[in-house]
């Protein structure tokens, strides 16, 4: 899942972004909250984990804003205050869940999935990526290409989600950079060449049509026809 992260606290926030990507999920951080308002009305995210006390915003006021701007994200509130009122507080605000403050990473992964498990249902949002024969099970987190299994590792799984997310159009290493490896900067690395390498030779090896393709100046493209 591609996530936003509005946490204040520096140390908290890089403990959670760190749990995060370890589980496969690309993280965008703010730790304010008039920038995690920004981010989380013009990007597209699967979830957002919002902190309940916030410089500038606080928690409550954002995930009012984001409902009323139209956006029906799933969000989990973290906050220190546990009461019964508290939380009622900020599910009425448009939080769909509310974990308190101090709480396992293990919790905090399985409530992210069980949220996109709601919200896949609850919407049918179609959760099977197809090109051609290739298949990504985006619950099961599987990859089949013409009944033939392939094991991905978990950064060349977000790599393919991301190119199959946008079949047939040019992602640029610039977008790769932002959204499989939060990075803003150095578009010229060749982690992104390694890893296309690696996941091409894994879905077109030893097949007859490839489906990964190069556009020389321009990035990549997923698609049957190249």
């Amino acid at each position: 899942m591609r996530l936003l992260l509005i946490e204040d606290d520096l140390e908290v926030a890089a403990y959670l972004e760190k749990g995060l990507n370890e589980s496969g999920h690309t993280v965008d951080a703010a730790h304010d909250g008039k920038n995690g308002l920004a981010l989380a009305t013009t990007e597209d995210y699967d979830a957002m984990i919002i902190d309940r006390m916030l410089p500038g915003i606080d928690g409550l006021k954002i995930v009012k804003s984001i409902r009323a701007a139209g956006i029906d994200t799933p969000i989990l509130i973290l906050s220190a205050l546990g009461e019964v009122d508290d939380r009622v507080v900020g599910l009425k605000a448009g939080a769909d869940d509310y974990l308190i403050k101090p709480f396992a990473f293990s919790e905090l992964d399985a409530r992210l999935e069980a949220l996109q498990r709601r919200i896949t249902t609850s919407v049918n949002v179609e959760t099977l990526l197809t090109v051609g024969d290739l298949e990504l099970d985006q619950l099961s987190r599987t990859v089949i290409r013409a009944g033939r299994a392939i094991e991905l590792q978990p950064r060349e799984y977000r790599l393919l989600e991301y190119l199959m997310r946008h079949a047939g159009q040019v992602v640029t290493r610039t977008m790769l950079l932002e959204h499989v490896w939060d990075y803003h900067f150095d578009p010229q690395t060749n982690v992104i060449d390694v890893h296309i390498s690696r996941l091409r030779s894994k879905i077109d090896k030893g097949f007859k049509t490839p489906l990964l393709h190069t556009v020389r100046g321009a990035g990549y493209m997923i698609n049957e026809s190249g």
